[in-house]
């Protein structure tokens, strides 16, 4: 199917809170809930958000049914995700991916949100966005909030630049861009989720794995064909990993006999610095410059749905 975009919002249209894994305590998101509305968005907290049962945020109907029914208000223009943790799996098969394709919205989060993001992109064919979740954003840096906020007006291509580019396999690639948490995108391997990224350039990140955990579950993404005829990797942050030359050392070992561009160092993941990228949309992964280049806006500027 050809990729569907969410439009640009205008000031005073509503922002959706959805919690589609993890508990959180109601405090937690002040920060992030303020911080949009001092964008100049109106704030929709559906009931039920700080429900908890267990260590998930409410029942499986009941997060889901969030995420529904924001789809198909005409009224809420965008969707942030409260936080991650685990549960998103838990509820790909109860979303209404027909009812989603027809209303494109600006769907925003990252760790294992990052099933969602996969889901409503191969499902929907529908560009999401890799960014901080509410509980994340008070301990964002500058950067991080300014392209949080920047995602819901601007209609110009992103660019993604690191400060410190680390070149694993030099080249240059163009593919769309997609990909995630690394331990997320291996637990759909064998579902009918299971990740594909032919053709594609592939982001990674994850947080707390040990090395040996990282080796395995590229090792079975491998196994399962998920990266067969891959284009690109870009790795971002592995924080509480280990060392980021060893982590660096695993993935030049799972991918040595690729001849594809590999690049480290993108701000993006569960660091101070995580920055809003769209995923779903072609891109051009150079390591020459350094950087990775949007090839059209993620967004579209005003105009009917």
């Amino acid at each position: 199917m050809p990729m569907v975009r969410p439009r640009m919002l205008k000031p005073g249209e509503a922002v959706g809170i959805v919690a589609p894994a993890g508990a959180f305590q109601e405090g937690a998101l002040d920060f992030g809930i303020d911080l949009l509305k001092e964008t100049g968005f109106s704030v929709r907290i559906p009931k039920g958000l700080y429900a908890q049962h267990k260590y998930l945020a409410g029942s499986d109907r009941h997060r889901a049914e969030m995420i529904n029914e924001f789809f198909s208000d005409d009224a809420v223009r965008a969707i942030v995700c409260a936080r991650g943790g685990f549960g998103s799996m838990r509820i790909l098969d109860r979303l209404d991916y027909v009812a989603i394709r027809k209303t494109p919205k600006i769907f925003i989060g990252f760790s294992d949100i990052t099933a969602l993001l996969w889901a409503l992109y191969t499902r929907c064919s529908m560009t999401v966005f890799h960014g901080p979740v509410l509980t994340s954003l008070k301990q964002s840096d500058r950067d991080s909030v300014d392209a949080f906020r920047q995602v819901f007006f601007s209609d110009a291509p992103v660019r993604v630049v690191p400060n410190e580019p680390r070149v694993l396999q030099s080249g240059n690639a163009s593919g769309r861009v997609v990909g995630g948490n690394l331990a997320t995108l291996c637990h759909l391997v064998g579902t009918d989720y299971q990740p594909n990224f032919k053709g594609c350039l592939v982001l990674l990140e994850d947080r707390g794995e040990p090395l040996y955990k990282i080796d395995r579950m590229l090792t079975q993404l491998h196994m399962a064909g998920s990266f067969e005829g891959v284009s690109g990797i870009m790795l971002g942050g592995f924080e509480s990993c280990g060392a980021e030359t060893a982590v660096f050392d695993i993935i030049c070992d799972r991918f040595h006999e690729k001849r594809i561009p590999i690049m480290g160092g993108f701000p993006i993941g569960h660091g101070f610095r995580n920055l809003t990228v769209p995923l779903g949309d072609d891109a051009l992964l150079d390591t020459d410059l350094g950087c990775l280049s949007f090839h059209a806006p993620a967004i579209r500027s005003g105009g009917a749905d």
